[in-house]
C-alpha cells in the first residue's frame, strides 16, 4: 500500500490553504465585524446533496445566511415529544434569537432522498441500513399520495413533483410552529420556498398564490 498516496483529506486541506491566501485575507475585515456575532436576514433549509451548496448558489459573504440542511430539506412540524429535534431547535433559534425576517426552503432537482420517498424504496429497513432514512423521510408520505395518483413512481416528471411537493409541505410544516405563526402574522416574518434545477442551474421560486414555481428572473 502506497502510504504517499493522495486522501480525500489532503483535498480539502489543499482548499483551506486556498481560501486562507484569498478568500480570508481578502476580505479580513468582514471575518474581523463577525466576531462580535452573526446577524443573517434569511434562514435557508436546504439538502444536505453535495451538489447543492445555498452559499454557492446565492454567492453569499460569511454571516449573510444560516443554513440548515438535512436529507430532503425537510422540515417536521410542530411537536413537543420526547426527542432531538435538531431541525426544530435551528428554527427557534432562528425565528427567536437571531430574529431572521425570511426563512426559505429550498429543494433540488435529482433529489435522492425525494425519489425515495417517492419509491418507498427504503421502508422496512434496520436503523443503519436505512431505517433512519426511511424514518425521515415519511414526513413526504401524506405529500405523496398525489404525486403517485397523479404520475406514478417512476420517471423524471414524478421526481420531480415529488421534489417541488416536498418544498410546499415543508413550508405546511413550518405554519405549525407558534413562533412562525405569530411573526407571519404580524409581518416580520417570510417564508419562502425555491427550488434549484441541477440540470440548468435555475432557481425557482413558489407563487403561493398559483401554487407554481417560476423561474427566478
Amino acid at each position: 500500500m502506497n502510504s504517499n498516496a493522495a486522501t480525500p483529506l489532503d483535498g480539502l486541506i489543499e482548499g483551506y490553504r486556498r481560501f486562507r491566501a484569498n478568500g480570508w485575507s481578502s476580505n479580513r475585515e468582514r471575518w474581523s465585524s463577525l466576531k462580535e456575532g452573526q446577524a443573517p436576514q434569511v434562514m435557508v433549509i436546504a439538502c444536505s446533496d453535495s451538489r447543492v451548496d445555498p452559499a454557492q448558489i446565492f454567492d453569499v459573504d460569511p454571516g449573510q445566511i444560516f443554513v440548515v440542511r438535512n436529507v430532503a430539506a425537510m422540515v417536521p412540524p410542530f411537536e413537543t415529544s420526547p426527542g432531538h429535534h435538531g431541525v426544530s431547535a435551528a428554527l427557534e433559534f432562528a425565528i427567536q434569537f437571531l430574529r431572521v425576517r425570511e426563512v426559505m426552503v429550498m429543494g433540488h432537482g435529482m433529489c435522492g432522498g425525494c425519489q425515495a420517498a417517492l419509491t418507498q424504496s427504503m421502508h422496512g429497513s434496520e436503523p443503519g441500513q436505512g431505517g433512519f432514512v426511511a424514518d425521515w423521510i415519511g414526513l413526504l408520505d401524506e405529500a405523496r399520495e398525489p404525486v403517485v395518483h397523479q404520475h406514478g413512481t417512476e420517471g423524471r416528471e414524478a421526481e420531480r413533483a415529488m421534489e417541488l411537493a416536498a418544498v410546499r409541505q415543508s413550508l405546511a410544516n413550518l405554519r405549525t410552529f407558534p413562533c412562525v405563526q405569530e411573526k407571519e402574522k404580524r409581518g416580520t416574518l417570510t417564508l419562502r420556498g425555491t427550488y434549484f434545477a441541477i440540470s440548468d442551474g435555475v432557481l425557482h421560486l413558489l407563487d403561493e398564490a398559483s401554487g407554481e414555481f417560476l423561474p427566478a428572473e
